[in-house]
């Protein structure tokens, strides 16, 4: 699935702007079609991001976002130093935004879609990303 149209299912979920739920919808897409951190392609990316986020630092806040508390913010340089170069080159690419900007758009976002993709406090089993985010915004 390509980013955008993750992005316009995101969309409605989330209740933003189009342009952070591009950068984010193509930040899932890319990963989901590269196996997501490890994962197999065309699954749910969302764990491998979170990893991936853990593996560099942002454990602490990775977490809240799962968690029913409060979520806990990240900018833009941390977003850019978690994610792997290229990936953060191809989403800013298709986004047409910078690299940073797009780190930055991410840092806004994430916080807010993680919560929404995970309530319970709990990552969802199995399933691609596109029939989560349909089954959240039932």
């Amino acid at each position: 699935m390509a980013g955008n149209d993750l992005g316009s299912l995101l969309g409605p979920l989330l209740g933003g702007d189009g342009g952070r739920n591009g950068v984010l919808g193509s930040l899932l897409g890319a990963l989901a079609g590269s196996g997501g951190a490890g994962g197999k392609a065309g699954q749910n990316p969302l764990g491998g991001l979170l990893d991936m986020l853990t593996r560099s630092g942002l454990a602490e806040q990775a977490q809240s976002w799962i968690g029913t508390g409060e979520n806990k913010p990240v900018d833009g340089t941390q977003i850019a130093q978690a994610l792997p170069d290229e990936t953060l080159q191809k989403v800013a690419r298709e986004a047409g935004v910078t690299p940073q900007q797009a780190a930055d758009e991410l840092a806004q976002s994430l916080p807010q879609a993680v919560d929404r993709l995970t309530p319970g406090g709990a990552l969802p089993e199995g399933g691609s990303l596109e029939e989560i985010i349909r089954a959240q915004r039932l």
